[in-house]
């Protein structure tokens, strides 16, 4: 007898004991077994996944393949009956009436071709139609995938149709030293951008940037109160992208098609402008594989170029010679220190430069007292022999040496 026997009751064996199972492996084991296990996944699907557009919104259309225009075409050349060979190869050109786009992602570059027809796209260009702005020429727009944008028509160019003034008025300023003044950087902020408009004399060229919830109102004031207006253009300054101009930025290590989709985007913002300014871009500007074809497209569709002169390796004014479009840089930032004292001895320099060369162009931001400033300074101009012109003005208005 045992003495677990002795201590158990009388007439009862005592209970086995039930061995408990063990796992072959504790729970923070499990738990770091796991993260192993997500973190190989993600790391291959991060590898081997090709995927460009990953993270971009994407929409799913619904279509009949047989409303499309082309759509013959599109079928296996061997399901066709001898009968109709010829009618299959006729299909193979587009239609009267039709013309294939090639869109290209300004993002990755990736290529698309699309048949577009009379027919097909009749309901977009009545969209699109709606868009155009109060008081700009529809002859002067053209439609892209991004909305309507400038084009050459008839012989008549947007630099020459939004110009503020008239022939007349130009030719009166031939033997008259004239100052050009941009204000830049408008767009974004109401309050100020309505002040540019409202307290600066309509002489003053007013330069929006893409931006903004609804530009084009903006624009429609200024051109209102007899203002020109110009499309800034962001650019890659050297210490992109830390200095980031925002989106659809173009830049030096994208190819020049996709440079072009994103030039589209920002022309498609507004309408009625005169020409094109660079918004930053010190890089850009002075490379020279860049800026050709966008100042070349520029150029063809018939508007100006300005540029601000930050950036004095800039090639902007070799290329826009060479095509012979309306050219003018900025011979003075007026607002670099931004102080009475120094803003009023910035327009006393564009005075003696108008008076030594015949024109000159000055370029600030829309700083309350640099509007502030500059409208006060307007008000004396006339008295001293020089006029207040648009930008168009100067730009046409040879310099003397």
């Amino acid at each position: 007898m045992t003495t677990d026997d002795l201590s158990a009751p009388l007439g009862q064996d005592r209970p086995r004991q039930r061995r408990r199972y063990k796992l072959p492996f504790s729970a923070p084991q499990a738990i770091a077994g796991l993260s192993g296990l997500f973190l190989v996944t993600f790391l291959g699907f991060a590898i081997f996944n090709h995927n460009p557009m990953g993270g971009e919104p994407l929409a799913r259309v619904s279509y009949d393949p047989t409303t499309l225009p082309g759509s013959i075409a599109a079928k296996p050349a061997s399901t066709a009956p001898a009968a109709t060979k010829e009618a299959t190869a006729a299909a193979k050109e587009p239609a009267t009436g039709q013309q294939t786009v090639t869109i290209i992602d300004g993002s990755s570059g990736a290529r698309q071709d699309v048949i577009v027809g009379a027919g097909a796209d009749a309901p977009a260009k009545a969209d699109t139609q709606t868009a155009i702005m109060a008081g700009i020429n529809s002859k002067l727009l053209e439609p892209s995938r991004y909305g309507m944008i400038p084009v050459i028509a008839d012989g008549l160019k947007s630099f020459r149709v939004y110009a503020a003034g008239s022939d007349a008025d130009r030719a009166s300023m031939a033997g008259k030293p004239v100052i050009a003044i941009v204000v830049s950087g408008l767009g974004v902020g109401a309050a100020k951008t309505a002040d540019a408009i409202t307290k600066l004399p309509g002489a003053v060229t007013l330069a929006f940037t893409p931006y903004g919830s609804d530009p084009g109102k903006l624009v429609e004031r200024a051109r209102a109160q007899k203002h020109e207006v110009l499309l800034q253009v962001p650019m890659e300054p050297f210490d992109y992208p830390d200095n980031d101009p925002g989106p659809q930025t173009l830049l030096t290590t994208l190819s020049a098609e996709q440079n072009a989709d994103r030039f589209a985007w920002h022309m498609s913002r507004f309408q009625g402008y005169v020409g094109i300014a660079n918004f930053m871009g010190s890089r850009f500007v002075a490379t020279d594989a860049a800026m050709q074809p966008l100042v070349k497209e520029a150029a063809r569709r018939g508007l100006a170029w300005l540029d601000d002169g930050s950036a004095p390796r800039s090639v902007a004014g070799v290329i826009a010679e060479g095509q012979a479009m309306p050219f003018a840089k900025a011979d003075v930032s007026i607002d670099t220190v931004p102080t009475p004292a120094e803003i009023d001895r910035a327009l006393t320099r564009l005075e003696t430069l108008a008076k030594e060369r015949g024109s000159a162009v000055g370029i600030a931001s829309a700083l309350p007292i640099s509007i502030e400033r500059i409208g006060t300074w307007a008000k004396q101009l006339e008295t001293r022999g020089i006029a207040l012109v648009p930008l168009t003005t100067a730009m046409l208005k040879p310099k003397s040496s």
